[in-house]
């Protein structure tokens, strides 16, 4: 009898999310006596009922890898300790039932779970291990806010997507003499704003881990205007960045199962901000939101993710359950989830990409 594997794909999408599933099954298919699951939409495959299992051969997945999204489905709403279900009397609220997803697994034969996912996935993949799940994590985020790796695959396809928008926006900012403003994603962590401004050339970026001050980036915008008052500058500004009197913009969200704050608006609040303190060019602003997450992985996170499917499977193998795919360069390896969890991998201040930004003359608003 074959030794069954499940696949799940949760959180948020990302580029390269397929080409981790192709690697799983690639890697699976030279050992021939394991069969190959996905779950539907993360976990929640297994909690329908019926169930939404799929079987994942070689076949299924040839040249997945080159397709932005995942084959199976995702979501970043309830899951098995957050399952959205409705009262007596109408009203939405969430229950666990992380016992009933483990009696699922047993009654479909699954000897092993590969979770790929990001901080709350990987929290999920934490809390079933404890409860003796035989599970594996992978790492995926754009965000690159999990520790414990050098890099998730996902974020560099992001910072590319927000490059290239920053290539378009300079050259408009220069024709118009204006201000242009680029809002990206990274929640709590200003990675993908830190890479794309200093790739694109920006004369500001701003990041939450640097609360900033709207005064110094009058002054930097002033001091690229010439006599006739004619000038540009681009600015970048993370979705959890804010000013230092100010927490971060945010909007509640009532959704069941789901996060309970949404980020945005930093961009405009910083706009609002600017031409209260006298900004003396227009301001255009651009959220690039989520064109960051979608389309074709590039190369680097095609390898990345090839890497890591092929790595979890060779957990698997030697069944390091409750362990984590981590690329620290040049290898793959394998940390526990519960570090990998315990802190969220946010840009240090005084680290070398700030030093090349500030050495580069990015202002970082202090």
């Amino acid at each position: 009898m074959k030794k069954r594997l499940l696949i799940a794909t949760g959180g948020g999408d990302c580029p390269g999310l397929n080409a981790v599933i192709r690697a799983i099954v690639k890697r699976a298919s030279q050992e021939h006596d394991w069969e190959i699951l996905g779950s539907i939409d993360a976990f929640d495959g297994v909690l329908w009922d019926p169930m939404g299992l799929v079987e994942l051969t070689p076949e299924k997945v040839a040249g997945i890898h080159v397709k932005g999204g995942t084959i199976l489905g995702t979501t970043n709403k309830g899951g098995p300790f957050a399952w959205p279900v409705k009262d007596a009397e109408g009203n939405w609220t969430t229950v666990d039932r992380g016992q009933d997803f483990i009696d699922r697994l047993r009654y479909q034969n699954i000897d092993a779970v590969i979770n790929i996912g990001g901080d709350g996935s990987q929290r999920i993949s934490q809390q079933l291990f404890e409860m003796g799940c035989p599970v594996i994590g992978i790492p995926k985020t754009i965000d690159n806010d999990l520790s414990d790796t050098d890099f998730t695959f996902g974020f560099q396809t992001a910072v590319d997507a927000a490059t290239d928008a920053m290539d378009k926006l300079v050259t408009t900012a220069a024709s118009h003499h204006r201000v242009l403003i680029l809002e990206v994603m990274g929640r709590y962590a200003g990675w993908i704003a830190l890479h794309a401004a200093i790739a694109g050339g920006a004369e500001v970026c701003l990041i939450p881990e640097i609360p900033y001050n709207i005064d110094k980036i009058i002054k930097t915008i002033n001091e690229r205007l010439d006599n006739r008052g004619r000038g540009f500058a681009n600015i970048v500004i993370a979705e959890g960045a804010c000013p230092i009197d100010k927490g971060m913009v945010y909007s509640d969200n009532d959704t069941p199962g789901a996060m309970k704050i949404k980020l945005g608006g930093a961009g405009l609040r910083l706009s609002e901000e600017l031409r209260e303190a006298g900004c003396p060019i227009e301001i255009r602003e651009t959220i690039l939101g989520h064109l960051q997450r979608g389309g074709t992985p590039n190369a680097f996170d095609r390898i990345l993710a090839s890497q890591f499917g092929v790595k979890a499977f060779e957990l698997v193998l030697e069944k390091k359950w409750g362990h984590m795919v981590s690329y620290r360069h040049p290898n793959i390896e394998a940390v526990l989830i519960s570090d990998a969890i315990k802190d969220y991998n946010l840009v240090n201040p005084e680290g070398t990409l700030i030093r090349t930004a500030r050495g580069l003359g990015i202002s970082l608003g202090d």
